[in-house]
């Protein structure tokens, strides 16, 4: 099943604003930074991805329920996806 385009726009947006926080990660290891500092900034990038991770999942299963009703639900295709997350 292929994601609607509008329904995608926010998670794009949030996975590019993960692209810059990685990239000052980057810039922040190369410079020496404080551990600290580094780890918090590299843990709010891993949220976002996860964030727009479970933005995706739930957007496909509200599209499956739409498009095919409930019983057009793969539930071991689903669990899988969400592990894939975990």
């Amino acid at each position: 099943m292929q994601l609607e385009t509008e329904s995608m726009k926010p998670v794009v947006n949030r996975i590019k604003r993960a692209q810059g926080q990685l990239a000052g990660v980057v810039r922040m290891l190369e410079e020496g930074r404080d551990c600290e500092e580094v780890v918090t900034q590299l843990a709010a990038v891993s949220k976002a991805l996860d964030r727009a991770g479970f933005a995706i999942v739930a957007a496909g299963l509200q599209q499956c329920i739409v498009e095919g009703g409930p019983d057009s639900l793969d539930t071991k295709k689903m669990e899988k996806i969400f592990l894939t997350l975990a």
